[in-house]
């Protein structure tokens, strides 16, 4: 474990893998993608176990572009199913940051792929047909919903959801990446989620143009500029 063998395959950046276990899909996840894996990590140096979901119990869920460089580039050569082990250089993993030193190596099965959604085309502006609040919230239904009941500032909600910057289009933020919905109470969220959600029922699907002033104007750790969400109501709780 402490080097790769001689038949591991290598990238161009350094990284070492084999294949432990052929996978079933046919997939391989982008860099924007999400993925659900099980995993176990060691240093190569002195065969240390430093991490495992196994041992805790559970799979980790994560997007790609949130993991170090080694992962990023090891996982999208996977399918579902597969089990790979990767020897990961410390200039791929944690070489400069707290962490785990050195050369590390990881067994990782790839169990899901949960794909980043697509750009929508309006994402630069609200369509003419779109709803308009006098807050300047603009929106337009995706799917009717089949539930009658709206939710309140203080109830509870569980969500899917994506969020765009509608300066650029780039993705910010997406429960479908991380593969479960979101839940929150509406008066603990930006001020466009908490007007616009209350607009729709359960099962509904709508898109929000939320502009700067109902978002994250003036707090410099969120995205900045008008957002896009779409958002889908998955249940209302108390």
């Amino acid at each position: 474990m402490a080097a790769p063998p001689a038949t591991a395959e290598r990238t161009e950046s350094g990284l070492a893998s084999r294949v432990l276990q052929a996978g079933t899909g046919d997939v391989h996840p982008g860099p924007q993608d999400g993925v659900t894996v099980q995993y176990s990590g060691w240093r190569a140096e002195d065969g240390e176990l430093f991490d495992s979901s196994i041992r805790r119990g559970r799979p980790a869920s994560f997007t790609l572009e949130r993991v170090i460089p080694g992962w990023q580039e090891g996982l999208q050569l996977m399918v579902v199913g597969e089990k790979r082990r990767l020897w990961v250089p410390a200039e791929l993993a944690y070489e400069g940051r707290p962490g785990p030193q050195g050369m590390l190596v990881f067994d990782v099965e790839l169990l899901a792929v949960h794909s980043a959604p697509d750009t929508p085309p309006n994402v630069s502006a609200p369509p003419r047909g779109a709803a308009r609040t006098e807050s300047g919230l603009a929106s337009i239904v995706l799917e009717a919903g089949e539930g009658t009941r709206h939710p309140a500032a203080s109830d509870t909600v569980q969500v899917h959801y994506a969020g765009w910057r509608a300066e650029d289009g780039e993705l910010f933020d997406s429960s479908l990446t991380r593969g479960e919905p979101a839940s929150f109470r509406l008066d603990r969220v930006i001020a466009g989620w908490t007007e616009g959600v209350q607009l729709m029922v359960e099962g509904e699907k709508r898109r929000f143009w939320i502009p700067a002033a109902l978002a994250y104007e003036g707090r410099p750790r969120g995205p900045q500029g008008m957002l896009v969400f779409d958002i889908e109501l998955l249940s209302i709780g108390e």
